[in-house]
């Protein structure tokens, strides 16, 4: 994997890259929709590159390693092929399933003992094997085993696992390093910086992960629950430390406004489930605002669904016929507001690549961060 920073916005942080991978180059900043079980909820493969225009999609190893398993996924030579999706794809670790699954995990030093939340049965994740399924699910780029704490922690419990974690990070390095990718592509593997919210431990956890000199660097253990102010300031602390040649990746983030603020701290890569998961529930973020389809002022609105839009959806359907799909909880529904979600966010991210390239991404950001944040 390749990076080259192209543009740094004057008034910001902002960055505006490249990313090149075997399966395809990535402009940053990029948002990448969540394909969970080797499909992103109610959208079509097709539509997510034509439509959508999603550059990179993320997979979960927890959940593809226990359905349909490394036997299916190794068989049909890797999960790109699998799904028929031949852009880049990125995987988590599962440390973050781990992480919510607390009621039914047990974490040594070792690795992580848990229970399937399928049929119950009892699995091991160790760092070394967390790479090796990654190995095999085959992504482009593979995450760092590691723990998520929760919020709010103790600190001497944050500060533990944040160097675990890194124990975990370096096993996790010897590993990759030793073994070869399964399909004849190159793989890259991305550090996880921890520490909670206490500003030393990010401090020193980042300092840390550079250290490593991995081609790319991910934040994890935010967007859960802390205030965003603290998001946002430990995000500014993290981006200060990792190398400026290399791409921050903040997990799991978030909100447009929370993705438009963090670009601004420096931040090239975003993944989150909000934008489907919103959708199925009838709220839509469009350029003019935020919408909850299913209120009754939209019942006899034949108007488009968001003039302002990029993809089909928003010019093909009214905001009266998208609101009686999900009323009566028609599946076309579903389709119809992820697709436009998933659009949004990632024509976010390429218009705020074009006002850092242009030179004026601060002012934009603050003439349009009101608009898309109301409530319609």
């Amino acid at each position: 994997m390749k990076f080259e920073l192209q543009h740094t916005d004057t008034g910001s942080s902002a960055r505006a890259g490249e990313i090149t991978t075997d399966h395809g180059v990535i402009q940053t900043p990029i948002f990448m929709p969540v394909g969970t079980v080797a499909s992103v909820k109610t959208v079509h493969q097709h539509e997510l590159a034509e439509d959508i225009k999603a550059q990179i999609i993320l997979g979960n190893t927890y959940h593809l390693y226990l359905r349909p398993g490394m036997n299916v996924l190794e068989a049909a030579g890797g999960l790109h092929k699998f799904m028929n999706w031949n852009r880049p794809i990125l995987t988590d670790s599962g440390g973050y399933q781990v992480y919510s699954l607390a009621k039914s995990r047990k974490i040594t030093e070792e690795g992580v003992t848990f229970q399937s939340h399928i049929d119950g049965s009892r699995q091991f994740f160790s760092p070394e094997k967390a790479m090796d399924i990654q190995r095999q699910i085959g992504a482009d780029i593979i995450m760092a085993f590691d723990e998520c704490p929760p919020y709010p922690c103790d600190e001497r419990y944050v500060e533990n696992s944040m160097h675990l974690t890194h124990r975990w990070l370096k096993r996790c390095c010897d590993h990759f390093d030793s073994t070869e990718g399964l399909y004849g592509y190159s793989q890259t593997l991305f550090p996880i910086v921890q520490g909670g919210t206490y500003p030393h431990l990010r401090e020193k956890s980042a300092e840390f992960i550079a250290s490593m000199d991995r081609e790319g660097n991910a934040i994890g253990g935010l967007s859960v629950g802390e205030p965003h102010d603290k998001m946002y300031a430990t995000t500014e602390l993290v981006c200060r430390i990792l190398p400026k040649d290399k791409p921050r990746y903040l997990m799991g983030v978030g909100t447009p406004e929370n993705i438009l603020e963090c670009i601004a701290l420096g931040i090239d890569m975003f993944d989150c489930v909000l934008p489907t998961r919103n959708a199925r529930h009838g709220m839509l973020y469009t350029w003019d605002g935020i919408m909850n389809i299913k209120n009754e002022k939209w019942k006899n609105e034949h108007f488009v669904l968001d003039p302002f839009g990029t993809s089909y959806v928003d010019s093909d359907y009214s905001k009266a016929y998208v609101r009686h799909l999900v009323c009566s909880k028609e599946l076309l529904g579903a389709q119809i507001c992820s697709i436009h979600n998933l659009a949004f966010y990632l024509d976010l991210v390429t218009q705020a690549r074009n006002h850092i390239i242009a030179g004026d991404f601060s002012e934009w950001k603050s003439q349009v961060l009101p608009k898309i944040t109301r409530r319609l």
